[in-house]
């Protein structure tokens, strides 16, 4: 059976995102988007008629709101037993894909678009990286950090968890991602 047209559009940002997180921005095509969500490229410019910018804006808004969720569930328990979580998914996930997938919303705030455009995917990317400094921070705060502190930590841990999954991805070695994360969790203790 073949997908319905009528979820042809979120088909489309979910590859997207797919594509963002293993080949970056300007590797990523409306093309080979649509081939891999088995989307017609027609109807792709009808919903998405800003283009590729409106498209990976669209999947990096998509990939940060995922992981919002699942960040949120994940630090109901606390900040430290989330974050030890939030890593051993990271891990997996590296391992899983063997070190091919990274995370879209990196891609989406660090590649400038080929086209010399104002980035919509970065910006999108910036309001993804804010709502989970955030969240971070608050759970720091209601474990006991100083606010100043717990946005800082929060800060920490998105660019260190940012870094070592692009470092892990480069060396084709998850050593760099539990160096870190065990340099994460020390952090986040209060003590």
């Amino acid at each position: 059976m073949s997908p319905r047209a009528s979820d042809a559009p979120q088909r489309v940002i979910d590859a997207a995102a797919q594509m963002l997180a293993r080949v970056g921005l300007n590797a990523t095509s409306i093309r080979e988007v649509t081939k891999l969500a088995e989307a017609p490229l027609g109807s792709t410019y009808h919903h998405f008629p800003g283009g590729k910018q409106e498209l990976l804006a669209k999947a990096t808004t998509l990939a940060g709101d995922k992981v919002e969720a699942l960040l949120l569930e994940l630090l109901r328990d606390g900040a430290v037993p989330g974050l030890e979580r939030f890593l051993a998914m990271w891990r997996e996930r590296l391992l899983r894909s063997q070190f091919r997938a990274g995370c879209p919303v990196l891609a989406a705030a660090v590649e400038d678009p080929v086209e010399a455009v104002a980035s919509q995917p970065r910006a999108a990317a910036a309001e993804v990286f804010a709502r989970w400094q955030g969240h971070l921070a608050q759970a720091f705060i209601s474990d006991g950090h100083a606010p100043e502190q717990a946005a800082a930590l929060a800060s920490l841990v998105i660019a260190s968890v940012e870094g070592a999954v692009a470092m892990s991805r480069a060396l084709q070695d998850i050593a760099p991602f539990d160096q870190v994360a065990a340099q994460l969790l020390k952090a986040a203790r209060v003590g």
